[in-house]
């Protein structure tokens, strides 16, 4: 069940007050964005389809089930947004120009000033990995081992069964591993990739 502060905001919506849904949109607006950067792989496109997805959430608030987690709802209006612009593209090569934000890093202390460049480079290629992977395992890693969502969450969002999820994440794994093995250099994605991601966990 959602916090009640969140279903107050969500009735006042309804009921035509814009503030309360600015309070939704300020409250999980990072956690939508960070999902679209890492399914989309480029901060503009994943600002637009954070827009896009905080749209369709206003759009469809009365079907929301205050059952149901509000923080899981958006992210599935998110990722199925994200899932229908990757499907859209007539080739599947993501631009990794542009280097994650600072605040999107994945260690989990902020860094400082001089692993700032390390760090982005080390999250271009992460990025670069994730790419490679279907669509619909690509958000199943990223919500998986980069945001921690349980089996039963993953599987909410993309309407499935918490096995097929396993599956999937199973596979994510051996692809990615391939992938890694080819490179270089793998140790340059030390520090980059969850350790448990590789591991299995």
């Amino acid at each position: 069940m959602s916090d009640p502060t969140i279903i107050e905001w969500v009735n006042a919506t309804i009921a035509g007050d814009q503030d309360a849904f600015a309070e939704l949109v300020y409250t999980f607006q990072d956690a939508v964005f960070n999902l679209c950067y890492r399914m989309l792989g480029e901060r503009t496109e994943a600002e637009d389809a954070t827009q896009e997805a905080f749209l369709r959430a206003y759009t469809n608030l009365h079907r929301y089930d205050q059952n149901r987690s509000f923080n899981t709802w958006v992210l599935s209006i998110a990722s199925n947004h994200c899932i229908d612009r990757i499907r859209k593209r007539k080739m599947l090569l993501l631009s990794i120009d542009e280097p994650l934000p600072a605040n999107l890093a994945l260690a989990s202390d902020d860094p400082q000033p001089e692993q700032v460049a390390q760090m982005n480079e080390r999250s271009a290629q992460v990025q670069a990995l994730i790419n490679q992977l279907p669509e619909d395992y690509r958000l199943a890693v990223v919500m998986r081992y980069w945001y921690d969502y349980s089996y039963a969450e993953i599987a909410e969002v993309l309407e499935t069964t918490e096995s097929a999820i396993k599956s999937r994440l199973f596979r994510a794994r051996k692809m990615l591993a391939e992938v890694a093995d080819d490179m270089d250099d793998p140790s340059d994605l030390e520090g980059g990739l969850p350790s448990r991601l590789m591991e299995g966990n």
